[in-house]
């Protein structure tokens, strides 16, 4: 099965942001990285795609809008999240 494609949105020094990123590379999932510690047209996008978003990180997992890092968190508690992966 292939992996979808994942895109997270981040900002320098965010544990968060990192947390998130540790459990995804623990899966060996490859994501998409877009820091927008400075705004620019990837933080407008962000907000595009997650009009009511003031946190980061922002995490979309194919076509799955999940959230935020505790929302990865919560989908991996539940028994979830590979699936998400496509695994």
């Amino acid at each position: 099965m292939n992996q979808p494609t994942i895109d997270i949105y981040t900002k320098f020094g965010c544990g968060y942001c990192f947390r998130a990123k540790q459990l995804l590379d623990g899966k060996g999932a490859r994501y998409n990285e877009f820091d927008i510690t400075m705004g620019g047209p990837k933080k407008v996008e962000m907000l595009e795609r997650a009009p009511n978003a003031q946190t980061v990180p922002q995490i979309f997992i194919g076509e799955t809008y999940v959230g935020g890092s505790d929302d990865l968190m919560a989908l991996e508690r539940a028994g979830k999240l590979d699936a998400l992966l496509g695994r």
